[in-house]
């Protein structure tokens, strides 16, 4: 059984910055695919950032140049690095796992989730 707590969460002002941690426990594959997905009140789940055990790594066009996805493997952790933050930004950020997603950025592909945690960023 996969488990995922992220934590990192808070209210901040555009322009700061805000790292996420995804604390992932239990049989995870090297190579499995790990993201970021993040969903704001009214509107669909979306992949923000992925990578794979091979660090592929995608970003989506939004977030492309200000966030960055690593992982550790000595404390297991994924970790989400985000930069210049905005009000678009303002979502329930979820950590994801699954051994082969169809698409990096489907949220429906994956079967391993976390809680989420909450960015809220004002302008």
């Amino acid at each position: 059984q996969v488990q995922l707590v992220e934590s990192g969460g808070r209210s901040l002002e555009a322009g700061e910055s805000l790292k996420l941690s995804c604390r992932m426990s239990g049989e995870i594959s090297k190579n499995a695919c790990l993201g970021w997905f993040r969903q704001a009140p009214g509107k669909a789940r979306e992949g923000v950032a992925a990578m794979d055990g091979y660090d592929s790594i995608e970003y989506s066009d939004s977030v492309k140049g200000r966030f960055a996805i690593s992982r550790d493997n000595t404390t297991n952790t994924l970790s989400l690095q985000m930069n210049s933050l905005n009000a678009d930004d303002t979502a329930m950020y979820y950590c994801a796992a699954d051994d082969n997603p169809v698409r990096w950025n489907r949220a429906v592909d994956f079967r391993n989730w976390g809680q989420g945690t909450q960015v809220t960023v004002s302008s």
